[in-house]
Order: structure tokens, then sequence, then C-alpha cells
């Protein structure tokens, strides 16, 4: 068992947890060409001074460099599924050979054909042997940057996931203990309907368990939440109206784990209970143009009104932070009361959930 442990910790990374990135994007090219134009002119300058600068070293010097880089982009691109499966160690020698075998090619061509004015026999030996200590050495750097911004990702998003992990699981215990005492209050009233709500709770808990994962889909948020509104219904009865705007939505949207629940629940708390003849708690929600918008409001009274509690900025303040680690910056999370409303309103940018959920 041990030995299987070890093997596996040196197993081939996917294609997309390699550490040599596609190098046929273009913003993989333009930062090599631009890195490439900065070791033309480190060689430039790095020859003896003329009293004139040589313009025609420097275009003949960046051309070559140039078409090195370029091809070498191409080849590892296009090796790159193949070098995925290797060993990192390995992948980088592979990648270095190449890159020296290319630097090497490419200078026989130039010197065939005089590209770079003709060579003394005794110097032409000390030209390739230059050409391919730069061109490995600088392989060997760019390949150790690519290794550890590739493990200071890795680094990166399994602390983020442990953070959206964490703050999932203080809303569980939370939601937990509301349903309860929804419940509690069922038993001495109507124990049959309590009992009911005893399962209907085991079931949303179930579902709210059964994914682990910071990331479900739209239909899967609803439907967790509807669950959570049928123990409700138990309790408030028809003082309890909704209002679903959600036409449009695809079902494959994906949202955090227990977003929309905990924003019923607040609606619920206080805006339908406090009030004798209840009210409608309207949920809306829309996807345009690559971003995904749910606004939840209910019911409030100007006078005498309460300041939320101090769960409620706890619950608010978990669903933003969420949001933001998910999503980044664009993401939002708004309250303001109009209208004799209180509305609930978050948006962030993102795709379907099965583009999203291979970045997390």
């Amino acid at each position: 068992m041990p030995k299987r442990s070890v093997s596996s910790a040196h197993k081939p990374a996917p294609a997309d947890d390699f550490f040599v990135p596609e190098l046929c994007q273009p913003e993989a090219l333009l930062s090599m060409v631009l890195m490439a134009e900065l070791l033309v002119l480190v060689l430039v300058l790095a020859e003896p001074m003329l009293p004139t600068f040589d313009w025609v070293r420097l275009a003949l010097t960046s051309l070559f460099v140039q078409w090195i880089v370029l091809l070498s982009a191409a080849l590892l691109c296009r090796l790159r599924p193949l070098l995925a499966r290797l060993r990192p160690a390995l992948a980088g020698v592979l990648c270095c050979v190449l890159v020296v075998l290319l630097t090497l090619s490419c200078t026989a061509v130039a010197d065939y054909y005089d590209l770079g004015g003709p060579l003394p026999r005794s110097g032409e030996a000390r030209l390739y042997l230059r050409h391919a200590l730069i061109s490995l050495i600088m392989s060997a750097l760019l390949l150790r940057y690519f290794y550890l911004q590739s493990q200071w990702r890795r680094q990166e998003q399994a602390e983020l996931r442990a953070r959206i992990e964490s703050l999932q699981a203080r809303i569980r215990p939370h939601f937990l203990f509301n349903s309860l005492n929804s419940i509690a209050s069922l038993v001495a009233i109507d124990p049959a309907k309590a009992e009911q709500a005893v399962l209907d709770l085991s079931d949303l808990f179930r579902a709210s368990l059964a994914r682990p994962g910071s990331l479900v889909s739209w239909g899967e948020e609803m439907e967790l939440a509807k669950r959570y509104l049928s123990i409700e219904h138990y309790r408030l009865g028809e003082r309890l109206q909704l209002q679903w705007e959600v036409d449009g939505v695809p079902e494959d949207l994906p949202i955090p784990q227990l977003t929309l629940q905990p924003l019923l629940e607040n609606a619920l708390i206080y805006g339908i209970q406090p009030r004798i003849e209840g009210g409608l708690v309207c949920i809306e929600a829309h996807y345009q143009d690559g971003v995904f918008s749910l606004c939840v409001s209910n019911p409030y009274e100007e006078r005498g009104e309460q300041a939320p509690s101090r769960g409620t900025h706890q619950a608010l303040g978990n669903i933003e932070a969420r949001l933001t680690a998910l999503f980044g910056p664009r993401a939002s999370l708004s309250v303001e009361r109009r209208d004799g409303r209180h509305y609930s309103c978050l948006r962030y940018p993102c795709a379907r959930l099965t583009q999203e959920a291979s970045a997390i």
C-alpha cells in the first residue's frame, strides 16, 4: 500500500493541469514575443559598442530569435498533450532538448544562407555552442517560471476551495436550526404536518449534502429552495404567498450551493412572519449577456421596523464572500428598500455549469 501511494504522487498531470501553458494562445504568444525581444536587446547591447548603433544587426538578431521562439511555441503546443502524460521533470528536459535542437537547426539554416554574414570556420563551432547554451538557459528559466506559476495557481485554487467550503459549512447548521424551530412550532398544532415536515427536512438535507463542492446548477438550487418552502408552508399556511419569475434562466447555470435558501429564509423571518396577514415573496431571476441576476423581495413595515439581526448580516456577508471568491470582483450583493418592499439582489458573470466547474 505505501508503494502505491508513493507512485500516485508522481502520476502525470492531465493536460489541463500541465505546467506548460497553451503557447498557441494569443496572450502566451505575446508574452513570449516580448520576452524574446528583450533578450535580443540584451544580446545586442552586450556586444562591443560602436560609434553608431547597428540597427541592421538588431533587426537580423530579432528576426532570428523570433523565428526560433515562434517555431518552439508551435512545436510545444502541438506536443503538449503528449508531454502532459510524462512526469514534469522528464517533460521539462524534453522541452529544453526540443528548443535547443530547433535553435541549432535555425543556426544551421542562417549559416548556410549567410544571413548573418560569412563566418570564419574557426568561429563556427563557437557560434553553435553559444546559441545552444543561450537557448538552453533561457528555455530552462522559462520552464521553471511556468512550473512555479503552475504550483502557485494550484495552491491558490486549493485555498479557494477550502475557503468556500468553510463558508458553505457555516450555512448548514444555521439552516438546520431554523428549520427545526419551524417544525417544533408544528408539533403541538398539527403532529401529522410536523411528521411530514421532518421527512421533507430529511430529503432537503440529503439533497444539500449529496453533492460535495461549491457549485450546483440553478435547477438543483431551486429544488432545494422549494423543499425548504414546503416546510415553511406547514407553519405559515396561507400567509405565505410566492411568485416565481425565473423563466429563461438555463437549468445548468452555476450558482453557489445554498444561496437562494438563505435569501428566502430572511424574507420569511423579517417580511412574512411578523405580519398577521403575511405577504408576497417574489423571486426574480434573469440571465442575459453572460450575467446572472437574482432578486428576492418581501414586504416590510415603514413604522416600527426592527433593524436586521446579526444573523441576517452574517448570512448576506457569507453569500457575498462566496460570490466574490468564485466569480471575482464583478460579483455583487445589494440590499435596498423601496415602495414598501425589501430587495436582496445578487449578480455575477458566469458561463454554463460545465464550463464554470472546470475553473474551480
